[in-house]
């Protein structure tokens, strides 16, 4: 009796172990590949294959999965993956204050301090993370596991990629307090918090390929600070003559007759417009984006579904060749991780105490609470029995902070050295805690089921 019970320790033990060791290998192949000692493949092939995986193999991954799993009655099933996503983050986001509390940064990093520790990678690493699981016949989810998995991770990129390209870009904002504008013979030179002065690591691009295209003039300056805080001094006037305008400060608004000032947009209406109008929206409709959108049109609309997916469909040619560039997804993704990690983790003044404080709260203690909250809504009855769809839910929580917040801070300006080895870091010690993670997981989702029919 005691020898099986042994025997299933073991298994469980592997079976947790076994799928992170698949990953590992081919991030260890990236790694040698991408070695400065090395050098067998240059830096710009990687950059290269993270743009083919942004722009091509994770859209028809998450085309071809998630149109074919998604209905009308799986949207509303699923409502919960969103709402997690939103959880993960709130919590994340308390969790962080915690940190900078405890382990007191240096002040100009308070910010980035709670965003690294709130916001985890709930794509690409969770979907490899996925297909690693159900990579073989006798996976403990049973028939249907990876088309079951990948569609419920798709299902919530949407909500994360909302949630970087409007809540963290305007959070990595440099800190109008320690941003210096020096004036000499009438140039302005502004100083940048922890600004790009090193050349872009290859994680900058990870998952935002081509991101130096997508600077705007106030992308790198606490352009949205200022406006808040109604700086009408002369050097404010000389920087930013646009939030001088929007404010109304130019005295065109004391010259225009009482009736014109009567209409006039209230100032706090003008702030909240000129918040919008410097929100990078237009990038939330990113590839990954767009894929997920149509997936969900064309997998909930029957008629559709019927044209695109299913062997005897018209276009079932076109879903086929989008599903053999998709299996191209997963080991891309680990070498372009082991080329990054190839590089090593930046020189950081963020202190040892605040970047192990970050590591701890988001790969040990957030996934503490993640299973508190997965399994009393388990308890409740507000998910879904599917094994894989609780699974699922508690990886959120217990991921890395997300690569995409080092191509945030580069686009800002701000934190771009502490970003980068916080991200070198965390992805270090996530071979351990997710190792010990999914362990648990098994145990809470598929311990005596198998599978779901």
């Amino acid at each position: 009796m005691s020898g099986s019970n042994v025997s299933s320790r073991v298994i469980d033990i592997l079976s947790g172990i076994v799928p992170l060791m698949k990953l590992i290998s081919l991030t260890v192949i990236g790694l040698l590949l991408a070695h400065p000692k090395t050098q067998l493949v240059p830096r710009a092939t990687f950059r290269l294959l993270s743009k083919l995986v942004f722009a091509l193999f994770l859209p028809c991954l998450i085309f071809t999965e998630l149109g074919e799993s998604i209905t009308l009655d799986n949207i509303v099933r699923w409502w919960f993956i969103p709402v997690n996503v939103l959880l993960s983050t709130v919590i994340g986001s308390f969790i962080g204050y915690l940190v900078v509390l405890v382990c007191r940064p240096p002040p100009e990093f308070t910010r980035v301090t709670i965003v690294m520790t709130a916001f985890g990678n709930t794509g690409n690493l969770l979907l490899a993370i996925v297909s690693s699981v159900c990579h073989s016949k006798n996976n403990p989810f049973g028939p249907g596991c990876h088309s079951r998995g990948v569609s419920y991770v798709s299902f919530a990129q949407w909500v994360a990629v909302i949630l970087v390209y409007t809540v963290v870009y305007h959070m990595m904002e440099p800190p109008l307090e320690y941003y210096e504008v020096v004036e000499g013979e009438g140039e302005i030179e502004e100083i940048n918090v922890g600004s790009n002065d090193v050349s872009r690591p290859l994680l900058v691009e990870a998952e935002w390929p081509g991101i130096e295209e997508k600077e705007t003039e106030h992308c790198k300056t606490p352009f949205i600070a200022r406006v808040f805080n109604s700086i009408s001094s002369s050097y404010s006037q000389t920087s930013f003559p646009e939030v001088v305008d929007f404010m109304g400060v130019t005295g065109g608004e004391s010259s225009s007759p009482r009736s014109l000032q009567c209409l006039a947009e209230p100032r706090v209406i003008r702030r909240m417009r000129v918040v919008a109008e410097q929100t990078p929206v237009k990038h939330i409709l990113q590839p990954p984006t767009i894929a997920s959108l149509l997936a969900i049109v064309v997998g909930s609309v029957p008629q559709l579904k019927k044209i695109v997916f299913g062997y005897e469909a018209p276009l079932s040619f076109i879903t086929d060749s989008l599903n053999i560039m998709a299996s191209a997804m997963v080991p891309s993704v680990m070498l372009v991780l082991g080329g990054m990690l190839s590089e090593g983790p930046r020189e950081s003044t963020l202190g040892l105490r605040t970047t192990i404080g970050i590591t701890v709260a988001r790969l040990l203690v957030l996934p503490l609470v993640g299973i508190g909250i997965v399994m009393s809504a388990d308890k409740l009855g507000l998910i879904s029995q599917d094994p894989m769809f609780k699974f699922v839910l508690l990886l959120q929580y217990s991921t890395p902070s997300a690569i995409l917040l080092g191509a945030i801070a580069s686009l800002r300006g701000y934190a771009v050295r502490e970003a980068s080895a916080l991200l070198f870091w965390q992805h270090v010690f996530a071979l351990l805690s997710l190792t010990f993670y999914i362990i648990i997981f098994f145990k809470l989702t598929v311990d005596n089921v198998q599978g779901i029919p």
